[in-house]
C-alpha cells in the first residue's frame, strides 16, 4: 500500500511539473556557469530569507509570488523585457507539489504575454536539487532590482 501512495504522488507531481515549462538544473547550471551564452534573466519567486542564504548567482529577488505584494513584485520586476525572450522563474522553498509560488508566478508571467518563460524543476528543494549537486550559488540581500 505504501509504495502504491508513493507512486501516485510521484506521478501526480510530474503531472503537476507537465503543466509548466520547465527547465532542468543541469541544463540552468550549465548556462549560468557558461561564458559563452546569453544568460536569460533569472527571479527568484520565494521566501527572501532563502534567497538571502543562498541563491542563483544574478538572480533577482522579485518576491514571494503567493502573495499579492509578491506578485506586484514580479510584475514590476519583469514588466521592461521582452516577451519573447528566455526568462526563469525558480523558488524551491519546498518540494515541486506543495510549492505556492511557482504556479501563481508562471500564471502571471503567462498573462503578461511572456511566451518563453520557464520554471527551475527543483523536485524536492533548491538545497537538495541545486546546493547539493555542486551547482553555483551566492549569498547576498534581498533587495529588488529593476
Amino acid at each position: 500500500m505504501k509504495r502504491i501512495v508513493i507512486g501516485l504522488a510521484a506521478v501526480l507531481a510530474a503531472a503537476v511539473a507537465a503543466e509548466v515549462p520547465l527547465i532542468q538544473p543541469a541544463d540552468l547550471a550549465a548556462q549560468v556557469a557558461s561564458l559563452m551564452t546569453v544568460k536569460p534573466p533569472i527571479y527568484y519567486v520565494g521566501p527572501n530569507v532563502l534567497y538571502r542564504n543562498k541563491h542563483i548567482p544574478g538572480s533577482i529577488f522579485a518576491g514571494m509570488a503567493s502573495t499579492a505584494d509578491g506578485l506586484e513584485g514580479l510584475k514590476t520586476a519583469v514588466a521592461r523585457l521582452p516577451r519573447d525572450k528566455p526568462l526563469v522563474i525558480y523558488c524551491g522553498c519546498c518540494p515541486w507539489n506543495h510549492c505556492p509560488n511557482i504556479k501563481p508566478a508562471m500564471a502571471l508571467l503567462e498573462q503578461m504575454g511572456f511566451t518563453k518563460a520557464k520554471a527551475l524543476y527543483l523536485p524536492k528543494d533548491f538545497k537538495f536539487d541545486w546546493i547539493d549537486k555542486g551547482y553555483p550559488v551566492e549569498a547576498g540581500t534581498a533587495s529588488k532590482k529593476q
